[in-house]
């Protein structure tokens, strides 16, 4: 990234517009027309703390947070977005707030899934726009049946009617969608490094996201929103800041 200028720069702009999921449970979800989440109250955080005194939260998807951050429909994303390098030379990644754990989800009748290896033959749940799945085909060299989903709720449906035997991916957003009917296997195998996305060449804005992040974790918030969202998910939070990227 090369120098931003003030006023490209989201940092002490007075309203920031937030890109954030609508459909997945504990991190991003549009409930009576109010998101509500992790990461909504994430990226509010965030955002007050760069200077804004407005705050407003848009629905991203998996497929289109690229676009909408490069029309500058949304000024930051929140939104399960893990750091990759094909990514970060689309955007400017701010953090990580999170390093999550990729896992598999199956019915709780489903018992001969252990792990991941044991996806091989299996159909799994492939979201549009998701890089977990590539983690198990590509990465691992999984033979697994790709099935395509719309969002991750739409492959947790097509899980629960059987049209899937499994999804893979982030241990938050599979904890969001935890049912007495849907089982969390436990066997983690990838981090999961959730970043905030933001327009490329913007580093004063990266290093006053990255301030307000470590400030959260040292006031307590994070804890408190961890605790607020996931902890009855049997999950193992955690409670340490993030070692970020860097902004350059």
């Amino acid at each position: 990234m090369g120098c931003a200028t003030a006023r490209a720069s989201i940092h002490r702009r007075d309203v920031i517009v937030v890109g954030v999921k609508s459909d997945q449970p504990g991190l991003g979800l549009r409930k009576g027309g109010v998101f509500q989440g992790f990461e909504v109250d994430v990226g509010g955080y965030i955002a007050r703390h760069l200077g804004a005194s407005h705050v407003t939260f848009r629905e991203v998807r998996s497929d289109d947070r690229e676009q909408l951050l490069s029309r500058r429909a949304v000024d930051l994303v929140l939104a399960s977005y893990s750091i990759t390098p094909d990514r970060a030379r689309l955007v400017a990644f701010g953090g990580p707030y999170y390093v999550a754990h990729q896992d598999v989800m199956v019915r709780r009748s489903e018992t001969r899934v252990r792990s991941v290896r044991d996806l091989a033959g299996r159909r799994m749940c492939q979201a549009s726009g998701s890089v977990s799945t590539e983690r198990v085909v590509v990465g691992l060299s999984i033979p697994a049946k790709l099935v395509p989903g719309s969002s991750y709720s739409d492959c947790v449906a097509k899980l629960r009617s059987g049209a899937v035997d499994a999804i893979s991916t982030g241990d938050l957003v599979l904890a969001g969608f935890a049912a007495p009917d849907l089982r969390i296997v436990n066997a983690p195998f990838t981090d999961e490094r959730y970043g905030v996305g933001m327009r490329k060449d913007d580093a004063d804005g990266c290093e006053a996201v990255n301030r307000a992040i470590t400030t959260m974790y040292q006031d307590g918030t994070a804890r408190r929103l961890l605790d607020k969202w996931f902890g009855k998910s049997g999950l193992t939070l955690v409670q340490e800041v993030p070692e970020f990227e860097g902004c350059s």
